[in-house]
């Protein structure tokens, strides 16, 4: 139906919805976090094995490897932003809402491209290395086209606040549970079988084709009730001095520094667990045990945050979190020689990085007051762009660093490993995180100003413009 808004001049075009909406049930909310577990059925894969298939079984030299993760996640940030501003400008939305279609439409084609990104062609070297730099690039935009409407759609369900903050949850809870399957069932299905191609490739065939049914499950039951379609004319924003006000938001910016810090810390962490495991403990097969454990202490962490926050604030969560896990990387680079240490050293480091996960978003939420209140222009949509794009910079990192060091301390795959190489693997799996963890403590405690306190008078001034502006 459309309504005319009077005092913009707008027609806003929505979904019928009641006078009192219904709640949403507990199916939809299982639904929408249904939706990440697939997503990252087919994201974790690429984080969590690429590199290694990359090195191991492609053959390409690790430093070429790592470069390819670089330069294919610089581009995805951008493609994050790109679709971002398509899919909040779209015009004549359809029965299927404004970001539903996109789950719908993107499900197959997301599942065939992680497919092929685990394919190993008959080429020479060059040929493969192009082929990972086409693949990868194509499965980040088609995976920027799903995501990125999927993560859009929660203001679309409800306006109710704390329906959004528990549609919020199940997507972190789906978010870990893909995570801690694809953990612990990717390996032994690819050690099932002689070859390391046939095993890769046919592990991210069944783990695609769940995805993909994890995905048409969220689209199937998952409803837009608040669909808003925008006028032909209307008042454009000046992009321009959107991102200049970016520069003026201080918590924006230490946070999106951290998150440079703690997100490729965590992602190198997944890609060289594996290397670890194989060539310092020289058992693969740990891999799953340590991933059912550590990827379950993250359930826990993320369970006990919104108790810490009440109890000492989400500054001192996030620094408490960072301190665990830093504790937890140091004493596993001195004690973790066999599997069993391993696996406890890396549920403290793991439980430790769930405070700082879960609560990146509820800090991005109060930057968003925060540069409202600093300069006068409220921009969720420039803030969040911003903040995802520092995330995949961060993910680029991730994938290029620990290409680069297993390059100069002369890693052959499939073989004994040298003493610089073992050292080197040792370093990246902890010391490179710890020591980013102890950075992030330093930075969040004398640069972060944005205290509860701050935050308060900040939403209370906030209140009184708006008011004063009704008047």
């Amino acid at each position: 139906m459309k309504t005319d808004l009077a005092a913009s001049g707008q027609t806003v075009t929505s979904a019928p919805i009641e006078t009192k909406p219904k709640k949403l049930t507990l199916k939809e909310k299982i639904a929408y976090g249904m939706g990440d577990v697939g997503n990252n059925f087919m994201f974790d894969l690429g984080q969590i094995y690429l590199l290694k298939f990359y090195t191991d079984a492609l053959g390409l030299p690790s430093a070429t490897a790592g470069l390819i993760f670089l330069i294919t996640k610089i581009w995805d940030a951008f493609a994050d932003i790109t679709v971002g501003t398509w899919v909040d400008n779209r015009k004549k939305i359809g029965p299927r809402g404004k970001f539903r279609p996109f789950i719908l439409y993107t499900a197959i084609p997301l599942a065939l491209v992680t497919v092929v990104s685990f394919m190993n062609p008959d080429f020479t070297l060059t040929g493969k290395m192009i082929w990972a730099y086409a693949t990868y690039m194509l499965f980040g935009t088609v995976y920027s086209i799903s995501n990125i409407p999927y993560g859009s759609m929660v203001p679309a369900m409800t306006k109710d606040p704390v329906e959004r903050a528990q549609l919020a949850s199940f997507r972190q809870a789906g978010s870990n549970l893909g995570l801690l399957i694809t953990t612990v069932g990717f390996m032994p299905i690819v050690l099932m079988f002689d070859s390391q191609s046939t095993g890769y490739l046919v592990g991210v065939v069944i783990f695609s084709i769940i995805g993909v049914l994890f995905q048409l499950y969220c689209y199937a039951n998952v409803k837009e009730r608040f669909v808003y379609e925008k006028p032909n004319q209307e008042k454009k924003i000046n992009l321009i001095d959107s991102y200049k006000g970016l520069f003026k938001n201080a918590p924006l910016l230490i946070l999106c520094l951290v998150n440079l810090f703690t997100f490729s810390a965590f992602n190198v962490k997944l890609a060289v667990q594996i290397y670890y495991a194989q060539y310092v403990l020289q058992d693969v097969s740990i891999i799953p045990y340590m991933g059912f454990f550590s990827i379950g202490c993250v359930f826990i962490g993320v369970a006990l945050v919104p108790s810490l926050v009440k109890k000492i604030g989400k500054k001192n969560t996030y620094i408490l979190g960072c301190a665990i896990w830093a504790a937890g990387d140091g004493l596993a680079f001195f004690f973790a020689n066999n599997a069993t240490i391993f696996i406890i050293m890396a549920c403290f480091a793991f439980f430790g990085s769930s405070f700082v996960n879960s609560l990146n978003w509820a800090l991005v939420s109060d930057a968003v007051e925060y540069g409202e209140w600093k300069t006068g222009t409220r921009s969720e949509g420039v803030v969040y762009s911003f903040f995802t794009f520092c995330r995949k910079l961060s993910q680029a990192l991730a994938g290029f660093i620990p290409g680069v060091v297993l390059g100069i301390v002369g890693y052959v795959p499939n073989m004994v490993q040298s003493s610089e190489a073992i050292a080197g693997i040792r370093g990246l799996m902890f010391i490179y995180p710890g020591v980013l963890a102890l950075a992030t403590i330093i930075v969040m405690a004398w640069f972060y100003k944005l205290s509860e306190d701050k935050y308060k008078q900040i939403v209370s001034d906030l209140n009184e413009r708006r008011n004063e502006a009704s008047i």
